[in-house]
């Protein structure tokens, strides 16, 4: 991979300048006309997008309960363990994460109320495997914060099913419904509903760029959880870290292809060629090597640093998807860090184990928005409503200064609304 040594060019490096994909303005056209058709044909476009994006020619669009559950006792039973222990760390997690954010307050005349979302809609991508782990991520957090009804889309495969292993990890999470259209399509079925596809009052889940763009286009007619772009991590490690672990883990995040990036940043010169070097003895072993070398020469990066509060620096700067401290006394700089999807403390919190099985949902803010944007949680899936509950005493105490400011402001309704009940002597 490329190494910069020089501060100043790691900055302008990390600083995420660099122009947006060139030809989205054209992809969004194109989104834009997608959604309009679902939304006016309904069902009609969505059989028709299917068999011409996906060359899949459906007859029904929602997956029968029967088949889910052929699904689930035909996948080996390995995986299905698997899948149970990820969808029970994961439960356990928000469950903790729900009994500590969730309190309502309504023994004082203000407060607020939590109220889960009714419906959801999760976008589960194909790609070239199935991918039960983003399910799980999406699902469980939404079930965990109450939402009464759970809605999947995610696209066929040929000869025009859904993944069986994607249908037994929705079982386990508890899915609703299962509808077998993914894409751009999806997203506006979820947004408007059609005769099949019930709307949603949210769409979460990651995708590809038309379904990040579809996302975009129906926000506001519906919620949505982000828009996601290729997933990345910086690794900081100083003269403590282990090469090999470091290699291992860049490469595993490279191997997501599709402009992943890789970085590492550290205080070591000598580290950063013994994980250039490890990284090329590891790639030959890769059943992905091709596409793994494409992300690392794209978008791979080594940058050497004087310590690790430049180091901190430099991630703050760029606010990745996934951080890990690599570091000696890791936990030390931990309140450093500023903007972050998900911090990784120690050589032993490896983000893969987070990827499946450890809990907290993976579906992170990528190209840059950890500067305002959170990792997938409960709070996705609930909304606060202000609760105002007082008496003719507090409009005493406030309704002076109410109609000061309402005046000001020229609304001279306003501050008759307080005047009529202040003269009132009732």
């Amino acid at each position: 991979m490329r190494i910069i040594e020089d501060f100043q060019s790691a900055k302008l490096a990390l600083s995420r300048q660099a122009s947006k994909e060139a030809g989205n303005d054209e992809k969004e056209r194109v989104v834009r006309q997608i959604v309009n058709d679902v939304r006016d044909r309904g069902d009609a476009a969505l059989f028709e997008y299917t068999e011409r994006f996906d060359g899949v020619k459906l007859t029904s669009l929602e997956v029968k309960k029967e088949s889910i559950e052929r699904a689930y006792q035909e996948v080996d039973t390995g995986l299905i363990s698997a899948l149970k222990l990820a969808a029970e760390r994961i439960t356990d997690y928000h469950e903790e994460q729900k009994g500590s954010l969730f309190r309502e307050s309504t023994s004082k005349n203000l407060g607020w109320l939590l109220r889960p979302l009714n419906k959801v809609g999760l976008h589960v991508p194909g790609f070239t495997a199935p991918l039960p782990s983003s399910l799980l991520m999406t699902a469980i957090p939404a079930k965990v914060a109450g939402v009464k009804e759970v809605i999947l889309v995610t696209p066929p495969g040929k000869p025009g099913e859904v993944s069986p292993v994607t249908l037994a990890a929705a079982r386990i999470a508890g899915v609703d419904r299962i509808f077998s259209i993914g894409g751009a399509q999806a997203v506006a079925a979820l947004a408007f509903g059609t005769e099949s596809v019930p709307r949603v009052d949210k769409v979460c889940g990651p995708g590809n760029i038309f379904v990040s763009l579809a996302k975009k286009v129906v926000y506001g007619v519906v919620g949505i959880d982000g828009l996601y772009g290729p997933s990345e991590v910086i690794i900081i490690a100083d003269d403590t870290a282990s090469p090999e672990y470091c290699a291992a883990d860049l490469l595993a995040q490279a191997e997501h292809g599709s402009g992943a990036a890789a970085m590492l940043i550290t205080t070591s010169k000598l580290m950063a060629d013994k994980v250039n070097s490890e990284i090329e003895r590891q790639l030959d072993s890769l059943s992905r090597k091709t596409i793994t070398a494409e992300s690392l020469e794209s978008h791979g990066l080594i940058v050497v640093v004087a310590n690790i509060d430049e180091a901190i620096e430099l991630s703050n700067l760029y606010a990745p998807e996934h951080l890990c401290l690599v570091v000696k006394d890791a936990a030390d700089y931990v309140k450093k860090v500023e903007n972050a999807g998900c911090l990784f403390v120690g050589e032993n919190s490896i983000e893969a184990l987070v990827d499946y099985v450890a809990g907290p949902s993976h579906v992170l803010p990528t190209e840059g928005t950890a500067r305002f944007g959170s990792g997938l949680n409960i709070t996705d899936f609930v909304k606060l409503i202000s609760l105002v509950n007082m008496d003719k005493r507090d409009i005493g105490q406030l309704g002076e200064a109410t109609q000061i400011i309402a005046r000001a402001e020229g609304l001279d309704a306003h501050a008759r609304a307080i005047e009529k009940r202040l003269s009132d002597k009732g």
